[in-house]
This record gives C-alpha cells, sequence and structure tokens, in this order.
C-alpha cells in the first residue's frame, strides 16, 4: 500500500516526532516502505533576511542540518528500514509539500504538537496547512 513514507522532524523540537517516527518505523516495516526524513531549514536567502547573514552562512546552516539528521537517522532508525536523508528550505508546510510531491511519496506522517491557538490545539498549523494542500494521505500522529 505504501513504498514511501515522509517523516518530517525538527530536530530541536522532539515532540515533532516522539510520537510520528514509531508509527512510520511500523509502517514502513508492515509495507516495505522507505522513509523519507525532512528537515525544513528557513529560507536565508530572502533579500530582506539575507543581508543579515554572512554569504555563506546558508551552506553552513545546510552543513550543520545535514550532519545532525544523519545522526538523528543513526540513532533512531533501524537498520533494517531504508532512510534518505532531505533537506528543503521554506516555509514548512510548503516546504513538506514540495519535497512529498519530489519524492512521490505514497504518505506522509507527521506529528501535531503546538498548542497556541485553538485551530493550532486541534491539529497544528504545519499539519493543518499539509493537510488541506496537498493531494497525498497524511497521518496526523497525536
Amino acid at each position: 500500500m505504501y513504498n514511501k513514507i515522509l517523516l518530517p522532524v525538527d530536530l530541536n523540537e522532539e515532540s515533532s516526532w516522539e510520537k510520528a517516527l514509531p508509527t512510520a518505523l511500523t509502517l514502513c516495516r508492515s509495507f516495505g516502505a522507505s522513509l523519507h526524513v525532512v528537515t525544513v531549514l528557513p529560507d536565508y536567502r530572502m533579500p530582506l533576511v539575507g543581508s543579515y547573514f554572512p554569504k555563506d552562512f546558508a551552506k553552513k546552516a545546510h552543513e550543520a542540518i545535514s550532519e545532525a539528521q544523519h545522526a538523528f537517522i543513526k540513532e533512531n532508525v533501524p537498520e533494517d528500514i531504508q532512510a534518505q536523508s532531505v533537506i528543503v528550505d521554506g516555509s514548512p508546510w510548503e516546504a513538506i509539500i514540495k519535497a512529498a510531491k519530489k519524492l512521490e511519496v505514497d504518505l506522509i506522517v507527521m506529528a501535531s504538537h503546538n498548542k497556541r491557538k485553538f485551530a493550532d490545539y486541534v491539529l497544528g498549523p504545519n499539519a493543518e496547512h499539509v493537510v488541506h494542500h496537498t493531494k497525498m494521505s497524511v497521518m496526523i500522529v497525536r
């Protein structure tokens, strides 16, 4: 049923993956699917924002995130599951959807963890946007 499963993670926020990761791993094992771990890096190249950072800041940020994400995968994803590290730039929900389309995933598994407003309490702002703006299946893990 599923060949490719995408799991968005914020490496600085354990709640973004602590419940979703075990679910994604179980689904990967059940269907023999590969796991695509996606981390979204804010877009520092915007003219207004970018002028405040050194020229090579985005490159260094990508390298640091790549190292952290590979360490995350090594520590949290068992060797029997094929995992891919993916880093994308932009707003979280838009970047998640773009990555899912580009990778042609069958399912997005993500946590709902922000509880600031009522709408956020029900679903979470990024999860809500992903659910409403993508045509692929999305599993929200609470």
